[in-house]
């Protein structure tokens, strides 16, 4: 299995994947009404498809997942920048702190950060907080689902690609335990030739996940899991 999608839910999707498109400068993938994509290639390590699906209306529940984006010495350029495309300030609470606070044009927290050591070859994404009740536990779990390893970094546990280029996952202590609305960002993994869907769910119930059934969502090829505090993810089938 390996890290292919980071998914939002999306009011209107072209113009939410055209911001995130520019801001990455992702290779376009699909435009159609009900969603569209585009790649974010890192040399030399992960490629990652940001998808954007169409839902009916704005998410209410509080980002259990963002983007933090590579500032560093052009921190206040990139800001500026990111402005330029669309986004805007905001204000969460987070008083002073040395990395920029963003809203994306809907409505979704990215935070352009400043100058760190750990993001040395991130590429334009430098990590990829969640939100975790219990981080350690949640490293084991999600370095398994992903083949992502442990990096020294600032979150309490922080994973990257073998290859250590692109952006981190890190594992951060949650403010409050997760709803019972869907995040409006998760993860995708993808299936290798060879993997047993059924006994990759049976491995997710062993780690503390679980499988999310979604009969109204009607017949569809890849199957919906929550990992053990909550947070949504899908797997996707092996590719033919």
């Amino acid at each position: 299995m390996f890290l292919e999608n980071l998914v939002f839910d999306a009011v209107d999707p072209q113009r939410l994947g055209r911001f995130w498109e520019a801001v990455v400068g992702g290779e376009r993938l699909t435009d159609v009404p009900e969603g569209f994509e585009t790649r974010l290639t890192i040399e030399g390590g992960p490629v990652l498809d940001l998808c954007f699906q169409r839902v009916p209306e704005p998410p209410s529940e509080p980002v259990r997942l963002h983007l933090d984006l590579l500032g560093g010495a052009r921190q206040t350029q990139e800001v500026e920048r990111l402005l330029g495309l669309g986004a805007r300030h905001l204000d969460i609470g987070q008083r002073d702190v040395p990395w920029v606070v963003l809203a994306d044009p809907e409505g979704n927290p990215c935070c352009v950060m400043e100058d760190r050591s750990v993001y040395a070859d991130t590429g334009p994404i430098a990590a990829l907080p969640l939100d975790s009740a219990d981080p350690d536990r949640d490293a084991e779990f999600w370095s398994w689902l992903t083949g992502w390893t442990d990096v020294a970094a600032v979150a309490p546990r922080s994973l990257r690609h073998p290859s250590r280029r692109g952006p981190l996952l890190e594992l951060c202590p949650e403010p409050a335990r997760k709803g019972t609305a869907k995040n409006r960002l998760h993860l995708d993994v993808r299936l290798e030739t060879g993997d047993d869907p059924d006994g990759i769910a049976a491995s997710i119930a062993e780690r503390g996940g679980s499988e999310e059934l979604h009969p109204e969502w009607g017949e569809l090829p890849w199957r919906h899991y929550a990992d053990p505090s909550g947070n949504e993810f899908c797997v996707l089938p092996a590719r033919s």
